[in-house]
C-alpha cells in the first residue's frame, strides 16, 4: 500500500496538483495523509480543501487552520502570514470553515502518529533542534512519527546511548528513510506549497507498507502561476516572491 504524504500545502493548488501526478506516475496511490496547513498564504485555500477531501485525506490541523477559522487569533504570526490568514478566513465557505474546525491535532496509523508540529505543542512547536525531538519522543507511543510545519524536509532518529539521545539529518531528493520497529523515529515531508530550505520545488514523500520504507521527493511546478494569483488576491508581496527561492 502505497500513501502519499503531505504537508504545508498552503492554498497552493498548483503544487498540491504537481505532486499528486508525481506520486501516482510509478505506482497508485492508495491513500494520503495531510499533515496541517492546507490553507494559508496562498492563493486556492477552497480548492486545496477540496482536493484533499476528493482523495478522502486523513488531515489534521496546524496554526495556519486554526487561525483561518478563528479559532486562535494571529497575535503570533509576523504581519505578513497574519494579513494572509484574514485573507483566508474572509474567504472561506461555512462548510470549509466547519470541516477546518473539526480537524484534529494528532491522528494515529497504525504504527506511525501524525502531528503537525510536536507532540508536546500540536500545532505551534517547530522541531528543528534535539531538545524538541526528544519532548515530542517522550510522548510519542508509536514507532515512526511524521510532522510538518517547518517546511523543511529531515528525519530525527531517537538514539538514548548518543550525548544529545538523537540526531537530526536533512533529507534529500530521492532519499529513502527503512522503517524498523525497533529505531524510533521522526520524520519531515517537507512543504508541498511553500518550501524553506532553499529549493523552490514542491516536498512530499511515499510510505510504501509492503517496503517499510518512506521515499522523499521533489518536484518541479508553475511557481509563476501561483504567483500571480497570489498577486491578483492582493496578498502580501513577500509570500509572493518567497516562492521563486524557496525560502
Amino acid at each position: 500500500m502505497r500513501t502519499l504524504i503531505v504537508s504545508d500545502v498552503h492554498a497552493n493548488l498548483n503544487a498540491l496538483e504537481a505532486v499528486l501526478r508525481d506520486a501516482g506516475q510509478g505506482a497508485p496511490i492508495d491513500s494520503v495523509w495531510s499533515l496541517g496547513d492546507c490553507v494559508g498564504y496562498g492563493p486556492e485555500p477552497g480548492e486545496c480543501i477540496a482536493c484533499l477531501k476528493g482523495f478522502d485525506a486523513v488531515m489534521i490541523a496546524g496554526n495556519h487552520e486554526r487561525a483561518a477559522t478563528g479559532a486562535i487569533g494571529t497575535e503570533d504570526f509576523n504581519a505578513d502570514a497574519a494579513a494572509a490568514a484574514q485573507w483566508t478566513k474572509a474567504r472561506l465557505t461555512p462548510d470549509e470553515g466547519a470541516f477546518l474546525d473539526a480537524l484534529p491535532e494528532v491522528e494515529r496509523r497504525d504504527d506511525v502518529t501524525l502531528v503537525h508540529g510536536t507532540l508536546r505543542w500540536p500545532i505551534w512547536e517547530y522541531l528543528y533542534s534535539a531538545e524538541a525531538a526528544l519532548g515530542h519522543f517522550a510522548l510519542q507511543e508509536t514507532p515512526f512519527g511524521l510532522v510538518g510545519h517547518t517546511h523543511v524536509p529531515m528525519l530525527a532518529l531517537e538514539e538514548p546511548e548518543s550525548p544529545e539521545g538523537c540526531r537530526l539529518y536533512r533529507l534529500d531528493d530521492g532519499e529513502t528513510v527503512d522503517l524498523d520497529r525497533n529505531q524510533r523515529i521522526v520524520l519531515n515531508p517537507g512543504s508541498v506549497g511553500q518550501p524553506r530550505d532553499g529549493d523552490p520545488r514542491a516536498s512530499y514523500a511515499v510510505y510504501d507498507s509492503g517496503s517499510s520504507a518512506i521515499t522523499l521527493h521533489r518536484v518541479e511546478y508553475e511557481v509563476a502561476t501561483t504567483q500571480e494569483l497570489m498577486a491578483e488576491a492582493g496578498l502580501p508581496r513577500w509570500l509572493i516572491e518567497r516562492l521563486s527561492v524557496g525560502r
